[in-house]
């Protein structure tokens, strides 16, 4: 017997050593987690593509660690890099994960980060469903009295109310905004606050407030080697010299925005600048290269509906990818349970051993009642497992059904909303084209008119055509 206890003793020592000597690897795996989402969120205004590499890196590696808190940042770089890539879905996706990661580990700061990063992603489509988000955001903000937090979700509301025209409303929001970021010393989002200064001025067509404002901030952007923010400045500077007539600064200013739209690969910003050279060529008068921005925009239109189809079946990948993470989550999560308890169960689970052995070589009639009963409990366990899983069963069929169901309607809206997009802007675009060369008398009024009835009878046809498919149940693609 007393050796039975020493060798106990042995084995709980030696286990108590080899977990004493675990957490400062993961405390070393962990703070590389950290580097990389510090690295990648560091680089989103210069390269998003290396925000997405670092994002990846560090979430694998925070799931090996089964660090909740750094696969739910990692998630939420992810989908900053995917904004700034103009993949939305795929970044409205990571968010959605980072917040569910966030709310497992109890982390208001992440969820009021994410809260603002789904709003920012709403700015341009949907303002009412953006300020939600963000004023959830504002509202975790104020409750924490986190300064930084404050700043961002002002700045953010703010250019809703930009959007909105509701300049003044904006205005406050801006100042609150710079205030504390001059009090936190974020020089790169004090860019952010002049460059919104400026385009609330150039709103308001106080230009050469907003010039100056603008011109700061495209100063300062490039000091800091700020890419994506520098072209966007340069984009507005543009816009505004075209209104004070002062068009071989608002060509300068295009031609070097485009060197950094390029350069950032943003799809959207050199969308921009093609609308903007059309509209600058078309002020100046050139009328023939103001109709060469005119076809390039009305054939990239034309590709995106050609892909149309092709982007709905990225969205049902993206739908089939989503659940196989969700599968991955809750085995991560699973695991992270087990982590936790792991050293003190095997403690507890040592001291029970030392109790039990005392209590078998003291009473073995004790040891036969608990075993009888052992067996009635595990008899009773089955039987509820039984129960369980033909319930499982029957939910993991109404799951399929309405999964099913929500698929079909999915793909509708999405193709509904690509096609009513995409088919309907590219005529849209052509009529108000030739309305402004009939305009200048550059093109004869009859074959003009005819222009513009093939036009209008291609939209027609094209709303005819959505209502049919809207309204046919057994069309179910556009």
């Amino acid at each position: 017997m007393k050796k039975a206890y020493l060798s106990i003793l042995f084995l709980f020592v030696c286990f108590i050593k080899v977990h004493a000597d675990t957490p400062l690897d993961a405390n070393q795996d962990t703070a590389r987690v950290n580097l990389l989402i510090k690295q990648g969120y560091l680089s989103r205004l210069t390269d998003h593509d290396q925000t997405i590499k670092k994002g990846q890196q560090a979430l694998e590696l925070a799931q090996k660690l089964n660090y909740v808190n750094g696969i739910a940042e990692s998630y939420r770089i992810l989908g900053i890099g995917e904004y700034y890539a103009n993949h939305e879905a795929k970044a409205f996706s990571d968010y959605l994960y980072s917040l569910s990661y966030y709310k497992i580990n109890k982390n208001v700061i992440g969820q009021s980060k994410v809260y603002n990063n789904i709003g920012i992603l709403y700015q341009t489509s949907d303002y009412d469903k953006s300020l939600e988000y963000l004023e959830k955001g504002l509202k975790i903000a104020q409750n924490l009295d986190d300064p930084k937090l404050l700043a961002s979700s002002y700045l953010n509301i703010g250019n809703i109310y930009n959007r909105k025209m509701n300049f003044y409303k904006a205005l406050d929001y801006y100042t609150r905004s710079q205030q504390l970021f001059l009090k936190v010393n974020d020089h790169v989002s004090l860019i952010f606050c002049l460059h919104d200064f400026g385009v609330l001025y150039y709103n308001l067509k106080q230009y050469d407030k907003a010039e100056e404002l603008l011109l700061q901030a495209n100063k300062e952007a490039k000091l800091k080697d700020l890419n994506t923010s520098i072209g966007s400045i340069d984009l507005t500077l543009t816009s505004l010299y075209i209104e004070k007539k002062m068009y071989p600064e608002a060509q300068k200013f295009l031609d070097e925005g485009i060197v950094y739209a390029q350069l950032t690969k943003d799809a959207k910003l050199e969308a921009d600048y093609t609308y903007t050279s059309y509209q600058l060529e078309f002020h100046k008068k050139n009328y023939e290269r103001a109709l060469y921005y005119l076809h390039n925009i009305y054939v990239r239109d034309s590709t995106v509906q050609k892909n149309s189809l092709s982007s709905g079946l990225d969205l049902l990948q993206e739908q089939h990818d989503q659940q196989e993470k969700q599968n991955e989550s809750n085995l991560i999560i699973e695991r992270q349970k087990n982590d936790r308890v792991k050293f003190w169960w095997a403690v507890s689970g040592s001291g029970l051993l030392l109790i039990v052995i005392a209590m078998l070589v003291g009473n073995v009639k004790r040891k036969a009642k608990t075993n009888s009963r052992l067996t009635e409990l595990n008899s009773e366990v089955s039987r509820q497992k039984d129960n369980l899983d033909r319930i499982n069963h029957h939910l993991e069929e109404i799951i399929d059904e309405r999964t099913r169901d929500l698929q079909v309607k999915n793909k509708k809206l999405s193709e509904y909303s690509s096609y009513l997009s995409h088919q309907i802007r590219g005529p849209i675009a052509t009529l108000k084209g030739l309305m402004n060369l009939e305009k200048e008398g550059l093109v004869d009024q009859k074959e003009c008119i005819n222009m513009m009835d093939k036009c209008v009878s291609d939209i027609d046809e094209k709303i005819i055509d959505m209502s049919d498919i809207l309204h046919d149940p057994k069309r179910t693609s556009f």
